[in-house]
């Protein structure tokens, strides 16, 4: 026959084991992260559907923004993203974002980069986009 201390002893461990297993079987029971993958500029850009090359310039600066965290950007991080996207790259970016920045959709930045104008994303641009393009043009 069991001691006293063995019985205590023995409860014990059987209560160790009850926590450990409703901690294990309440990690279980919550629902597993969902891994979220990364879009591509091309993906983004697609879905989209800019018009013309001032709409695809705003959506480009705007997945810098968003999904590379480059900001601000100038026109050779806008190079890069056209490129990225396997896109042409419009003839004068500058123009573009000068329309942009026209429109409200983005705003010229105080500090240069790399010796270059550097721009940021509108509150308004990003309305733009996800209006499809339907306001202020």
């Amino acid at each position: 026959m069991a001691s006293n201390e063995e019985i205590m002893e023995i409860k014990k461990k059987l209560k160790e084991h009850e926590e450990r297993i409703s901690k294990l079987e309440s990690v279980s029971q919550t629902k597993p992260e969902t891994v979220k993958k990364k879009i591509s500029i091309k993906e983004f850009i697609l879905s989209k559907k800019p018009k013309n090359d001032v709409q695809k310039t705003l959506v480009v600066g705007c997945y810098l923004e968003k999904y590379e965290n480059i900001s601000p950007f100038n026109v050779k991080d806008l190079e890069r993203g056209f490129i990225a996207a396997r896109e042409k790259v419009p003839e004068n970016i500058g123009d573009k974002v000068q329309k942009n920045v026209k429109k409200g959709h983005m705003m010229e930045f105080k500090e240069e980069k790399d010796n270059l104008k550097t721009w940021i994303f509108t509150n308004s641009g990003e309305k733009y986009i996800e209006s499809d393009f339907k306001k202020g043009e």
